[in-house]
């Protein structure tokens, strides 16, 4: 998605060629906000209700105000407004509003941003990356969909410069996690297994959905703490994201740790492995049941 074919709307204007956010807002000095990404298809927004509901949770979490629904959804309305997007990122964020130069908040309204644009289909398959750092699982954001995202440009730039297009972490206790804006399931012996919320994943909408979804259709979902070397020894892989959809690993790289200072990966002896270069039987049929079921549930 070019920076140029963004649309942006923010407290109430299209923005998309203007200044938009004051320098001294707390999103941009000390990163407070949160924010949520959803699905656009043919100029709908994929289970808004479920991404208004954990924007909320987040909020709640960081301490801000609840979501103001018809305002953000006014926001939304403005930047499809423009002819529908086939296939797209819809990203709305909201901000603790104007701050000083540190963590203390002031008595301010607000921020409320949206933005949207086209970008392309994921591939079926993927490469992931295991990079040398881990998700606290104890921290006083985890589980919040916050703006604090420096530690994912990191991980991802790092995934990237071996090949792929996502970094899975460990948590602190050496725990299978998350991806930087992703879920990750393992199938072993056609089950398929996922890290429950209490190893620190986000509570991907992606992720309940499949889960829901796979169980509904009959196929086994086991939410279970799992090492990182399950990496090592599952039959399949895949990734779910709200612009991934269910989306096949079919590499898996590792991250040298000596190109970081973290030190020894939680699971030092994983190494570079192929599962394939087509989506394995079980991923296939998950990935069958969230297209049919998400093109008939809009909003669910």
């Amino acid at each position: 998605m070019s920076a140029d074919a963004i649309r942006v709307w923010v407290d109430g204007q299209r923005v998309d060629e203007g200044p938009a956010i004051a320098a001294l807002d707390h999103g941009v000095t000390v990163g407070d906000g949160v924010f949520e990404t959803a699905k656009i298809v043919d100029g709908q927004v994929f289970a808004r209700t479920r991404h208004h509901d954990r924007m909320d949770r987040s909020l709640a979490g960081l301490g801000l105000s609840t979501l103001d629904r018809a305002r953000v959804d006014e926001g939304i309305a403005a930047v499809l407004s423009d002819g529908p997007i086939a296939f797209g990122r819809l990203r709305y964020t909201i901000t603790g509003g104007a701050g000083p130069l540190g963590s203390d908040r002031l008595d301010s309204p607000m921020t409320y941003i949206v933005t949207a644009g086209e970008m392309p289909r994921p591939a079926p398959v993927t490469t992931v990356a295991v990079v040398p750092w881990i998700r606290n699982e104890r921290a006083a954001t985890v589980g919040l969909k916050t703006t604090s995202y420096a530690e994912n440009v990191v991980a991802l730039a790092a995934a990237k410069s071996v090949g792929g297009t996502e970094a899975l972490f460990a948590n602190g206790t050496g725990q299978l996690c998350e991806g930087t804006g992703s879920n990750v399931f393992v199938i072993r012996d056609g089950v398929i297994w996922t890290p429950p919320l209490e190893a620190g994943p986000l509570a991907g909408i992606t992720r309940a959905l499949t889960i829901e979804w796979c169980r509904e259709e009959g196929l086994e979902v086991r939410e279970e703490a799992l090492p990182l070397s399950v990496l090592a020894e599952a039959d399949e892989a895949f990734l779910t994201s709200s612009t991934r959809d269910v989306q096949a690993i079919g590499t898996i790289r590792i991250v040298p740790a000596q190109q970081t200072l973290a030190g020894e990966l939680p699971a030092a002896d994983l190494a570079d492995r192929e599962l394939g270069t087509e989506p394995g039987p079980v991923t296939a049929r998950a990935a069958e049941i969230f297209a049919r079921l998400g093109q008939e549930r809009m909003d669910p």
